[in-house]
This record gives structure tokens, C-alpha cells and sequence, in this order.
């Protein structure tokens, strides 16, 4: 029987998927959005926004709770500098999971999109295809053709 057994056990062992989990979150504290599977996304979407509730409320106790179920510095500190101030009004619901459309190579499994709702505005804009196209041109010396160069070392 299956009783009170709701967790998706992801076809690994328990400390496989403790591993699994903790390396989603932090690539997904790191960069904000994340590719995956469905079901991965499905699995660690509870607990990253456990971390962000944490994160809320910047204490010394908080930060060590966290530290212990991520297991890194640099996502820890990220998590209580920019993302607990960011959603510090919100009641929860902080990632969002969306269905892509094509599924992966090789398994055909379902992938997904996870993501924070508010994300971080790119610090600096790429620049525009003309600013971009003009330093190439300049860069680029003119090659000499064969003809002119016999021309030029024979006169």
C-alpha cells in the first residue's frame, strides 16, 4: 500500500535525490532560471520557496538553517542579500514552473522551465547590431589581393 508516501522519488535513492535537490536550488539561486525536467521542477519548487520564506527574515538562526539544506556560501548569501528583500511583501508563490513545448533528446522527457516571478534586470544591455557591426569593420585589414602585390614589389 501506498499510504502517506506522496513524495516522487525520481527513480533514485534518498541521498541521490537530497544531492539533486540541493544542486537545483543553488543553480537556480545562482542564475535565477533554470531548465529541467517536470518532474525535477515539480520536486524542488517546495523546497526552494521554503529557502526564500527563510530568507525573509535575515537572522543569524535563518542563515544556518539555510546553510544546512543548501550546503553553499555564495547561494546562501545571495539568497539573504537580493532575493529575501525582493519578495519580502510576498505571501508566497516566488518560482514559477513552465512547460516547454519540445521534449528533451535522447529520452524524450517533458522539460520545463523554473524560474523566481521577479527576476533581476540584466546590469548591462547588449549592444545594438550597428554599434556591434562597426568596431568588426574596423578591426579588419584589408587583405592585399596577388595581383597588386606582384605589381607593387615588380614596379
Amino acid at each position: 500500500m501506498r499510504h502517506r508516501s506522496k513524495v516522487n522519488h525520481l527513480g533514485r535513492t534518498a541521498s541521490h535525490r537530497t544531492a539533486l535537490e540541493r544542486n537545483l536550488a543553488n543553480a537556480l539561486i545562482a542564475h535565477e532560471r533554470i531548465i529541467t525536467t517536470l518532474p525535477k521542477a515539480k520536486n524542488v519548487k517546495p523546497f526552494i520557496e521554503r529557502m526564500v520564506t527563510l530568507s525573509k527574515e535575515p537572522t543569524v538562526h535563518n542563515r544556518r538553517l539555510a546553510f544546512s539544506r543548501l550546503r553553499d556560501k555564495d547561494a546562501v548569501s545571495k539568497l539573504f542579500a537580493v532575493l529575501g528583500p525582493r519578495f519580502k511583501s510576498r505571501p508566497g508563490g516566488y518560482c514559477r514552473i513552465l512547460k516547454l513545448a519540445k521534449p528533451r533528446l535522447g529520452d524524450n522527457g517533458s522539460r520545463a522551465i523554473l524560474e523566481f516571478v521577479e527576476r533581476t534586470p540584466k546590469e548591462v544591455e547588449a549592444p545594438t547590431t550597428e554599434a556591434a557591426a562597426e568596431p568588426a569593420e574596423e578591426a579588419k585589414p584589408k587583405k592585399a589581393t596577388k595581383k597588386k602585390a606582384k605589381a607593387e614589389t615588380s614596379a
